[in-house]
């Protein structure tokens, strides 16, 4: 029986040039648990993905993998544990689906190891969870964006490792295909045990399918544990800077975060005062 790998992040400070992005950051992820992390645009999210899946060096502090620092592993080893679907990936001009989708088994292929049952495998699979099995054959600079993603996704599952990162999954997705990839990673957490971390920008859909929330503020933690811990009024205000209600989701019993602008926001009858969420009898 194997254990699956702990993800943690030590004393980490990142950034580009001459620009600080997160600093100084301590975060541990719990093992074969689905972790999402939020925050406003620039704070650090994606570039705190590409530290741990280490295409971005530290400047000080480090990762580890199991208690080995991931940018000292080889690159190949580090592949069959760890996955990255990164937010804007290119695919080389004219290749197909089910090739691309095939490149997800490289970290698999040995020095004298050729492709086998097991690799096709896990390819038909991935595109039948992802539902691109008819566009296996297509070039994957002709699909729509959202077909795209899939895609791209159906290759990191193909990958099968038991860390998954994945930058904006749901993007390009339509509300019924968001929810899609979503029951996807569930369903691969819970029968796998997959340790999945992924940055979505929809705080309601991160609260109904996360075990655990962490809120990024300016490139450091602001918050972090279980979704009604951290998607509160309080934390909403301070990392968004958006004043919200927070009521329980009839659907999930989750949180779910009521936005207030300031326009369309109910005013009960004889208040004149903009508040709302109340109604009354």
């Amino acid at each position: 029986m194997t254990t699956t790998p702990s993800l943690a992040a030590e004393g980490l400070s990142l950034g580009y040039g001459d620009r600080t992005v997160v600093s100084d950051l301590d975060l541990a992820v719990p093992p074969g648990a689905i972790t999402v992390i939020v925050g406003a645009n620039a704070c650090g999210k994606s570039t705190l993905l590409r530290a741990m899946s280490r295409l971005l060096s530290p400047r000080t502090g480090r990762v580890l993998l199991d208690g080995r620092e991931v940018h000292r592993m080889p690159a190949k080893e580090l592949a069959r544990v760890l996955g990255l679907l990164p937010q804007s990936p290119i695919a080389p001009e004219g290749i197909t689906v089910a090739d691309l989708v095939g490149r997800g088994r490289h970290p698999h292929q040995g020095v004298f190891s050729r492709w086998n049952e097991r690799d096709d495998a896990a390819v038909a699979q991935a595109l039948e969870a992802t539902q691109t099995t008819a566009l296996a054959d297509r070039p994957v600079d002709e699909l729509s964006g959202g077909q795209r993603q899939r895609v791209w996704i159906a290759m990191s599952l193909a990958q099968q490792t038991e860390v998954l990162l994945l930058d904006e999954p749901t993007t390009f997705l339509d509300p019924s295909h968001q929810i899609e990839v979503l029951d996807l990673l569930t369903d691969l957490n819970q029968n796998r045990g997959t340790t999945i971390v992924m940055v979505l920008h929809d705080l309601n859909l991160a609260a109904r399918y996360a075990d655990r929330l962490i809120a990024l503020a300016d490139g450091r933690l602001h918050a972090a544990g279980e979704p009604s811990e951290v998607l509160t009024e309080e934390n909403v205000r301070a990392v968004f800077g958006l004043d919200s209600r927070v009521i329980t989701d009839p659907t999930s019993g989750r949180p779910l975060m009521l936005p207030i602008g300031r326009h369309r926001v109910f005013e009960p009858a004889g208040t004149g005062a903009a508040g709302g969420a109340d109604t009354t009898g």
